[in-house]
């Protein structure tokens, strides 16, 4: 989207393409305590990370776990943000909750589903029927195909006509009237994306006081450096000791060298991968 100029740069971040790296310090700051040189670490970064040297703050930084290899550890950090900062900050899931995960074999798709089920939720996800399986194997109670079924027809049939708590939403105005109507009293709906288009005509706002429900947009980008600091450090207490005991596994696609990073772009908007696409730098 960023090449496309759909996602503006934030003010001072680098232009040059890339939210995450993982690789091995070669230069620690003398603030930074934490970390020494040769250390492997991962995180989010503002931007930057298509190159051989980016440069990471020392609290955006994460061991990488003992048992990972690099490429594994690079497929983390947007995508477990992203998937935890729409489940529990923006969501609020709490156990035995239903949550609808739109784009389920995406990266951050295939991350909330894990991250859903560690908490002890129900998931939904919708995905085309090649890439049912892997939901499943991911956790997923049901996959609801979007090219063949009416979601929300199918999310009222699973649930005995009750809805669902949570949606996680990348595909924005196409979805919107289905999302609503997916919902039961005092649902989520958490909109991360507009892959489908931005502007949306057919909603009845009735339904949003009758339901109560609440509608919330965000970017984890465009946050200020104290939120993501946050954030990362609540997702590492999480998740790094489930990333070591196996529990949570990042799902990749497919690793390509940056020298070909249009080809992988090329095969992330022809919508094949199923999880992350990794640039290799060296």
């Amino acid at each position: 989207m960023q090449r496309q100029g759909k996602y503006p740069v934030p003010e001072g971040a680098s232009p040059v393409p890339g939210l995450e790296i993982a690789g091995f310090i070669e230069e620690a700051g003398e603030e930074c305590t934490r970390f020494n040189k040769d250390d492997c670490v991962f995180g989010l970064i503002p931007g930057g990370g298509y190159a051989e040297y980016a440069v990471i703050h020392k609290d955006m930084a994460m061991p990488i776990p003992e048992n990972f290899s690099v490429e594994e550890a690079a497929a983390i950090p947007e995508v477990f943000l992203t998937a935890w900062q729409g489940l529990t900050w923006l969501g609020n899931l709490t156990e035995r909750e239903r949550v609808l995960i739109h784009a389920g074999a995406s990266g951050v798709g295939t991350a909330a589903i894990q991250l859903a089920r560690q908490m002890n939720a129900e998931v939904l996800v919708t995905t085309s029927g090649a890439k049912h399986n892997k939901c499943l194997e991911l956790g997923a109670a049901y996959a609801i195909n979007y090219q063949q079924e009416d979601f929300a027809e199918r999310v009222q049939a699973l649930t005995n006509e009750e809805g669902v708590d949570v949606i996680l939403d990348f595909v924005g105005a196409p979805y919107l009237k289905r999302n609503v109507d997916s919902l039961r009293m005092d649902g989520r709906l958490v909109v991360l994306a507009f892959m489908g288009g931005a502007k949306a005509e057919e909603l009845n706002i009735a339904k949003l006081l009758v339901k109560r429900l609440s509608i919330i947009g965000s970017t984890l980008r465009s946050r200020p450096l104290d939120y993501q600091i946050q954030l990362t450090g609540e997702l590492a207490n999480f998740a790094l000791p489930k990333f070591r005991d196996g529990s949570l596994r990042p799902v990749i696609d497919s690793v390509f060298p940056l020298s070909q990073a249009a080809d992988a772009h090329a095969h992330m908007e022809a919508n094949r991968n199923v999880g992350k696409i990794i640039l290799r730098v060296a």
